[in-house]
């Protein structure tokens, strides 16, 4: 793990706020989470729109190795079926992490919004999902959170592929130790019920 970090460092120099001002123009909130928004920002020279990662970096004293993993994992992951991270703009306060923009929302609102889906939507979409999961395992990646809500659609067509997002649970595999699929994580709701058992 030492050394994935020592790349991070590597590959996130220091900026000011002003070099990502210079090339995105930053626009309205998208959403937010425990330690970070998400606004809309557009690239001034190509017009090209991204979703726009701001972590404020107050609020994560003590998880820096967390935040450190969830961007390196972005930066690593190039597939269709995962948001990726385009770069980044490490500034003293905050962590700005330009991302791939998914304007089709979560799968949880489609489900609702659709109330059943066919076998054959409901096979393509496990599909896309499951490509996406066996290029992470490749990597020796483990997501630890995946629920409906970390799963996008890149637009808001019904032939929208479907994205993994929220890696901020996430964490490589480590060979010389099995601790890290040993820890109790992800979302109460959405843990296979045996595994909440023998923790309880």
């Amino acid at each position: 793990m030492s050394s994935v970090l020592n790349k991070l460092k590597t590959y996130l120099p220091r900026h000011r706020k002003s070099d990502l001002e210079a090339k995105y123009k930053v626009g309205e909130e998208l959403g937010s989470g425990n330690f970070s928004i998400v606004r809309l920002c557009t690239n001034r020279t190509t017009g090209q729109r991204f979703a726009l990662k701001i972590i404020d970096k107050s609020l994560v004293a003590g998880k820096e190795e967390m935040i450190e993993t969830e961007t390196e994992i972005l930066r690593r992951a190039k597939h269709v079926n995962i948001v990726s991270m385009i770069e980044a703009f490490d500034t003293p306060s905050k962590l700005y992490i330009v991302m791939d923009l998914a304007t089709g929302g979560e799968l949880f609102d489609r489900i609702v919004a659709k109330g059943s889906y066919t076998e054959r939507d409901a096979s393509h979409l496990v599909r896309e999902i499951l490509e996406g999961i066996a290029y992470l395992h490749e990597r020796d990646i483990v997501h630890r959170d995946l629920k409906p809500e970390n799963l996008l659609f890149s637009d808001p067509s019904d032939e929208a592929r479907i994205m993994i997002t929220d890696f901020g649970l996430s964490k490589f595999t480590d060979t010389t130790s099995s601790s890290v699929l040993m820890t109790a994580c992800g979302t109460p709701g959405y843990v296979e019920g045996n595994f909440t058992t023998v923790l309880s």
